[in-house]
């Protein structure tokens, strides 16, 4: 003690501080775990508030409104069944005018276009040639009539034989054969339109020398065309004689002609094992011609009931076909219904005029989401765009 005493100040406090007591270690321990736990409690508490209250609210007020979709209602109806195929149009009556005889070209008697009926003059060919040898023949029957007559008179009086008169009946027979060879030469040189109908553009002028079957002009008859086209030989069982054939082109892409069955063809080809089926179609306005390309479709009996939906609605991928169903949810801030779009998996059968017949996987009266489900998720929420909240049944569905 006397020897601490003796020491300096200096030298007193840092012996004191080479040497604390165990008790005032243990305080510092405490007094720093203590201010350790309020800082993590602090931090732990700070970090809670914004990931349950800050964050979500924030996130809350920042995200967009629920997207606005069209939907369209599940419904059930008769499913209508085609036989599909392709083909092209052909005329019942075509044909390409053209001469018989040879001959040069004295008379045009048409324009190219123009509308001509049965018997109507097209085209004189020379035949003078022809004339002249009437004239003849008409002179050797005439002579050949008055012998014939003095003949068989003196025949009566038993001046003349037998022999001569049958040489004169002989002569007269060759005179009458020749003016009717003659008149059918004639008649040949005088082109005419062998059916009603519509003539194409003429390829002939005037002057020029034609050989027997030079095309002259087309006719056609476009009152009534055929629609040749083929179906799979599959299909044999399910078409007859006398079915309603609907007709589409390209040339009308939004309108449909009809038709009927009128021939199939009693053999298939072993080639394309394809089945040539005809069909007969009027064509009062004349808006087909023939040559034109045609899809066709064999009008079947329709199966039962199904449900449908526009194909738009049906959304496809690598893993199947689904479509999102609405189920309401809540109420949003402008007081219209929120909903919830799920996404169902649906099994799909046949397809007709835009729609798709359901065969699984969704109820009739649904409401599903018909466009735009590539931006949508499951379960997301969605409202009703304008215009959709009553949806009604047409009284009466379009037709072409």
């Amino acid at each position: 003690m006397d020897s601490l005493n003796n020491l300096g100040p200096t030298a007193r406090r840092t012996e004191f501080r080479q040497k604390p007591t165990r008790f005032r270690v243990a305080i510092l321990f405490c007094v720093v775990a203590v201010v350790l736990a309020v800082v993590v409690g602090a931090l732990y508490g700070f970090n809670h508030w914004l990931m349950t209250t800050l964050i979500p609210q924030k996130m809350a007020a920042s995200a967009p409104p629920p997207p606005p979709v069209s939907v369209i209602e599940a419904k059930s109806e008769p499913l209508p069944r085609f036989l599909e195929g392709i083909g092209s149009l052909e005329a019942v009556h075509q044909v390409t005018v053209s001469p018989e005889l040879d001959g040069r070209v004295i008379k045009i008697m048409f324009e190219s276009g123009a509308v001509v009926k049965k018997g109507d003059p097209l085209v004189q060919i020379d035949d003078a040639p022809e004339r002249a040898d009437l004239l003849n023949y008409q002179a050797l029957a005439n002579l050949a009539q008055a012998t014939l007559r003095r003949t068989e008179a003196l025949a009566r009086q038993d001046f003349a034989t037998q022999a001569t008169l049958d040489q004169n009946k002989s002569a007269l027979e060759q005179a009458n054969a020749g003016i009717a060879r003659t008149n059918a030469l004639i008649a040949q040189k005088l082109i005419t339109a062998p059916f009603d109908g519509k003539l194409g553009v003429r390829q002939i002028d005037l002057g020029e020398y034609l050989k027997a079957g030079t095309s002259v002009v087309t006719l056609t008859n476009l009152d009534t065309l055929y629609a040749n086209f083929t179906l799979p030989e599959q299909d044999r069982g399910q078409i007859q004689v006398g079915q309603d054939v609907e007709v589409r082109v390209d040339a009308y892409p939004d309108r449909v002609f009809t038709g009927k069955v009128t021939t199939i063809e009693p053999q298939v080809d072993p080639q394309t094992r394809t089945l040539k089926v005809q069909a007969t179609l009027a064509n009062p306005d004349q808006l087909l011609f023939p040559g034109m390309y045609a899809g066709t479709r064999v009008v079947l009996p329709p199966q039962g009931e199904s449900v449908t939906l526009p194909e738009t609605a049906v959304y496809s991928t690598a893993y199947g076909d689904s479509v999102y169903v609405l189920q309401k949810d809540s109420l949003g801030k402008d007081g219209k219904p929120v909903f919830k779009a799920v996404q169902s998996f649906v099994k799909t059968g046949p397809r007709h005029d835009g729609k798709i017949s359901i065969l699984s996987g969704l109820n009739p009266g649904d409401r599903v989401v018909k466009a735009g489900q590539n931006r949508l998720h499951n379960g997301q929420a969605v409202v009703i765009s304008e215009g959709e909240n009553q949806l009604k049944t047409p009284a009466k569905v379009p037709v072409d």
